[in-house]
């Protein structure tokens, strides 16, 4: 597998356990930026804060966190309320200098290879174990 393609499975990965780290023990999920509850899996996405083609945070897990597929599809993207929300939830959740670091330092290159790629989906891939058998202990 090329390193391409184990790099879109960490996204994918990333993404669904945001979701389900922040759901509850019957796995709802609020979005991050118009706060809607629903089921992990039910038209939810993990929100990059900072864009996915912006290498140094695409696989950091505080720059994703959960959102509906409206606010991350639509709201994101036009810079309106969504943009603005999911601000305000960075910097409270991670300070406001930090928030502000993320910003500045986005463009940084950072080359990750295959083996680099393999590492970090092995452990999301065990972080999402632990969360699997978190919510399934609740049913």
């Amino acid at each position: 597998m090329s390193s391409k393609a184990i790099k879109a499975k960490c996204l994918t990965a990333i993404q669904l356990l945001t979701r389900m780290k922040n759901a509850d023990d019957n796995g709802i999920v609020q979005c991050v930026t118009c706060g809607v509850k629903r089921h992990y899996r039910d038209n939810m996405h993990g929100g990059h804060y900072i864009p996915r083609s912006s290498s140094k945070w695409c696989l950091d897990q505080r720059n994703v966190w959960p959102q509906c597929a409206g606010c991350n599809c639509f709201g994101m993207k036009s810079g309106g309320t969504a943009a603005q929300a999911y601000t305000l939830f960075m910097i409270d959740q991670l300070g406001k200098d930090f928030v502000e670091g993320m910003i500045c330092t986005k463009s940084e290159p950072v080359k990750l290879y295959k083996a680099d790629y393999e590492e970090i989906l092995a452990e999301l891939n065990e972080q999402l174990k632990i969360q699997e058998d978190r919510l399934n202990g609740a049913n």
